[in-house]
Order: structure tokens, then sequence, then C-alpha cells
């Protein structure tokens, strides 16, 4: 196949090594049914398994599946990245490789596409998670959309989706490095849909993504999307004045009037009340200026290590 195809597949691989044969089996049988004319491109994310073995056995079989090996692990969101920088088609699904994700979708997305729309989100019925994760996912795009005065982000919109060939060129176009990808596609703008799917087990294995590293991906989304944090600490810097001159102003009153002396406990208060907020507000500065040092650096979002029929 040496035209552009009509649909690209792109999945992030890591830990997946029992998962990638059904994963290729289960996405040619579904888009087969649309076109012939598509690839499959697996970025394995320098995992500590055999994953790339398998992807190479893929690729050896059908030269429609493409692979991508990255130098190290860099994250799932620069694997997507990496995925749609090598995806060639008119219309690019991007999908889990776990297959919680259903390939049988794939359909339902490009019909969805075909009235219009640049990007086609999927809304999951239910998660299926943890109820600890979800409500930790519910809890952070409650955060989120305070923080970016956005009311379109929700826990049940997840990944699986599919964008045109001028998303995908839009998408190539942000050179941030710290990046979320729906995060991203949500900032893009374009007309966009949803379709509703059912979320299911993960077919072998668990997740990789542990409490600290969604802790990690969820500061980074917001630090990159808001400088509304900084703006709130600022907010309560003055608040925190206004409130110390009230209060220093009733404790030179009850001096005065009754001649109370000043207060250990009350001293220690606004004391440990002002170094806590002067800090969270050093902190969160920090945070910011970080996210700068990271981005003038210039580096490369990803390397690539091994490419196979790319």
């Amino acid at each position: 196949m040496n035209g552009q195809p009509l649909i690209s597949i792109v999945s992030p691989v890591y830990k997946a090594e029992f998962i990638v044969h059904e994963l290729v089996k289960r996405i040619v049988e579904e888009t087969s049914k649309i076109t012939s004319d598509f690839e499959i491109v697996l970025v394995e994310d320098c995992g500590p398994d055999h994953s790339w073995a398998r992807i190479a056995e893929e690729a050896a079989a059908d030269t429609r599946v493409k692979g991508i090996r990255l130098s190290r692990n860099f994250g799932q969101q620069y694997a997507i990245t990496a995925g749609l920088d090598a995806a060639r088609g008119d219309y690019v699904v991007v999908m889990d490789c776990d297959l919680q994700d259903n390939p049988k979708y794939i359909a339902d997305l490009y019909t969805k596409a075909l009235e219009g729309n640049d990007i086609v989100y999927t809304k999951k019925n239910e998660r299926k998670h943890s109820a600890i994760k979800n409500l930790l996912a519910g809890f952070f795009f409650w955060v989120f959309n305070f923080l970016t005065n956005n009311q379109r982000a929700d826990s049940k919109t997840g990944a699986f989706s599919m964008l045109s060939r001028k998303a995908v060129n839009a998408f190539r176009s942000v050179k941030e490095y710290h990046r979320h990808y729906l995060m991203i596609l949500r900032s893009i703008g374009f007309k966009s849909d949803h379709i509703v799917v059912i979320h299911e087990e993960r077919f072998e294995g668990k997740t990789s993504y542990s409490l600290a590293k969604l802790i990690s991906l969820a500061i980074n989304g917001i630090a990159s999307q808001s400088d509304k944090l900084l703006r709130l600490s600022i907010s309560l810097g003055f608040a925190l004045f206004f409130i110390s001159i009230l209060w220093s102003s009733y404790l030179i009153y009850l001096y005065f009037s009754y001649n109370i002396p000043a207060g250990y406990t009350s001293i220690m208060v606004m004391l440990l009340l002002s170094t806590g907020l002067i800090m969270m507000s050093i902190g969160i500065t920090g945070l910011y200026i970080s996210k700068i040092f990271d981005q003038v650096k210039s580096k490369p979002l990803y390397i690539i290590d091994k490419t196979i029929n790319v």
C-alpha cells in the first residue's frame, strides 16, 4: 500500500505482549468491514516485556501493521503523539491497546465523522475501574473544569476517538512539552460529536497507571492548560492580608480595652497560616516556572529507536 490509506488506527503499546495479537486481529476484522485500505500504527513505549517482538511478528504477517519503538519510556501521551505523526490516513483512530476500547466501534466513529465532524469522541456508559479510581477521576475533572473554566471535560470521555486529517494536522502543530491528548483536542476546536460505547474489562494484565502517575498526569494537565492556580494564589494572598489586618485590629482593641495580653496561640495560628499560604504560593509559582523550563529547552517530544513497515 503506497498511497494514503483511508483509515489509520494508532495504539500506544506498553506491557501488552499477550494482547498485541488479539488487538491486531480484532482491528483487522472490524476495519475490514469499512475498507481494506487501512493501516495499524502500534507505538511500543519501550516496555520491559516482549511487546516489540509481538509487534514485529504481526508486521511481518501483514504489511498494514506498522511498528514504532521509542528509545525509552516516554509515556502514553507522547506515544500517541508519535503515532499521530506517523499516521497517514484521511481519518485516524486513537485507542488503547488493552481492548477496553472495543474495535467494533470504529465503524460507528467513522459514520459519525462522515457527518462532518472533525473529532468524534467516545463516552463510556460506565468505567470499568475500581470505585476509588472512578471517584478520583470524577474529582479531578471537577477540579480541572473549575480551574480551566471548561465545562466539557468529564471522566466518561476517553482517548478512544477518531480525527479527520485536518484535526490530526492541527494536533501535530501543538508543540507543548507537557501534553494531554484530550486536552489538546479540546483546545484546537473544530466540529465534534461523540458516540456512546461500553467500556469493557481489560483483556489481560493490569493497568500501568499507578495512583502517583495519575496524580502527576493531572497536575501536568491542569498546569499546562490554565494559569488560574497562579491567580488563585494571588487572591488568597490578598485575602490573608485583609484577614490579618482585621485580626490585628481586633487584638489591638482587646489589648487597650481589656488589658488582655497578646496570646501565644493567636500568634502561632497566624504564623502557621501565613507560612503555609506563602509556601503554597511559592510552590505554585515554581510549578509554572518548571513548565517554562521544560518548554524552552526544546527537547524532542519523543525519540524513535526502531520502526517496521513505516
